[in-house]
């Protein structure tokens, strides 16, 4: 697989091709936001972000910036070979469910020890996610988690014809 061109970081801007290998935690004062079923589900200045080379970042936000009852355990279950083993959420909110669209790491690798408990969400499962108020687009392909934003450029892992890199 041919190495990727990435795309020149403008003013203000991050390239993903710039992020570590392994993976770096870092605390983010952004405002994170999310809604399902036409709720505010969670809210937090007090998340965390992944960054890991050629991903978008991904946000985790404490369990308690969401709505109590809204996370109901989900079977399955994974295996990051950085942070260990995930643990899958359900989101339920009035009528509305979406089975296994959240993670946690409730007992995480010692580098990232910070966020256990805290809980990601893909964000092509739910109504919609912002970064201070930006509405972001999901990472392409479906199995990462990553939250593309304005100020991330890439290309990014899952993109087609990626699998390889």
């Amino acid at each position: 697989m041919p190495r990727p061109h990435p795309t020149p970081p403008g003013p203000g801007q991050e390239s993903v091709w710039d992020y570590p290998r392994p993976p770096r935690l870092e605390r983010t004062p952004a405002r994170l936001e999310i809604w399902f079923g036409g709720v505010k589900i969670a809210e937090t200045t007090g998340g965390f972000r992944v960054l890991e080379t050629s991903h978008p970042p991904t946000y985790y936000l404490p369990s308690d910036a969401f709505l109590p009852g809204v996370l109901v355990p989900a079977g399955g279950g994974s295996v990051c070979e950085w942070k260990g083993e995930a643990t899958y959420w359900t989101l339920r909110v009035g009528g509305k469910t979406a089975e296994g669209v959240a993670w946690s790491y409730e007992r995480p690798t010692p580098a990232f020890a910070p966020i256990a408990g805290y809980v990601a969400v893909y964000a092509g499962r739910v109504d919609e996610c912002r970064v201070d108020g930006e509405r972001v687009t999901p990472q392409p392909g479906g199995f990462y988690g990553g939250w593309v934003t304005s100020n991330v450029v890439g290309p990014f892992k899952g993109e087609p014809g990626t699998l390889g890199w």
